[in-house]
């Protein structure tokens, strides 16, 4: 069988399983579906989705709601115990709040340089775990080592970072991009977020960061204005206790940490079947 989650490259090859009377399983990851999923869900007996809205794109039949899958190794962890695992590395103890600053793998410019420009006023205000990606590390590194050593022991700057999933737990607050991952691993450690749509893309990550807004899970901030807004609204939820537990609440109460053993089900019924 085949199970596919889009992308141009995967049409062709779903069409060939369909012509060989292959079932395929394509699964949405965000919350509205591009023109290749949609072009492999008329081929596709079964379609899987991360949100009930998605529904509404597809067959009634052929749908299933299965959340977004997390990885295995982020199941068990939760926060005073992620903060203890990283008290050697990052020195995260104590009552200061942790603020996580990231944007993917290669990083997000704006995000990196709006962080950059206030980054001694948001170390006053929390404890920064900032995952830069490899292109801006450079002078992100030079950033830190160009503060006064109160600061910098406050500042956990990292090119690439394998541990996410122990930071996702220590954090209280996170500032990113809006792509399929946090509709699955936010939700899934009730992680408040400030959401920065990536602006030169199709609006997936647009329509994703207002689905969490509209929950009261997340703020959205757009990009082009993210320089003057970052700091101000960082600013007004770490200081607003209240606020940010409502936040983790709503944030927590999306989760569906079964979604990998639901998207395995339903692979394994198609083989069967």
């Amino acid at each position: 069988m085949l199970f596919a989650t889009g992308g141009y490259a995967s049409v062709p090859v779903a069409l060939a399983a369909w012509v060989l009377c292959v079932p395929i399983l394509v699964y949405l990851p965000d919350i509205e579906p591009g023109l290749a999923v949609r072009a492999i869900a008329c081929l596709a007996k079964r379609v899987a989705v991360t949100v009930e809205d998605s529904r509404a794109f597809f067959p009634a039949h052929k749908v299933v709601v299965t959340g977004y899958p997390v990885r295995a190794e982020f199941h068990g962890l939760e926060r005073t115990k992620a903060r203890s695992s990283l008290e050697s590395e990052l020195d995260l103890g104590g009552k200061s709040s942790v603020l996580l600053v990231l944007g993917g793998s290669r990083g997000a410019r704006s995000i990196n340089q709006a962080l950059s420009d206030v980054l001694e006023q948001m170390l006053e205000l929390a404890q920064v775990v900032h995952v830069s990606g490899e292109l801006d590390w450079p002078w992100v590194a030079e950033r830190r080592e160009a503060l006064p050593l109160a600061l910098k022991a406050r500042y956990h700057a990292f090119s690439y970072l394998h541990q996410m999933g122990t930071v996702l737990a220590a954090a209280d607050l996170v500032v990113c991009r809006a792509g399929a991952s946090t509709l699955g691993e936010l939700p899934f450690f009730g992680l408040p977020a400030v959401l920065v749509p990536y602006p030169h893309a199709w609006r997936y990550q647009r329509v994703n960061a207002e689905w969490l807004t509209e929950r009261g899970a997340a703020v959205q901030l757009e990009d082009r204005r993210l320089s003057e807004e970052l700091l101000p609204t960082v600013h007004r939820l770490l200081s607003d206790e209240a606020a940010l537990a409502d936040m983790s609440k709503r944030m927590r109460a999306l989760a569906r940490p079964d979604a990998a053993a639901c998207l395995a089900s339903e692979l394994l019924a198609l083989a069967a079947a």
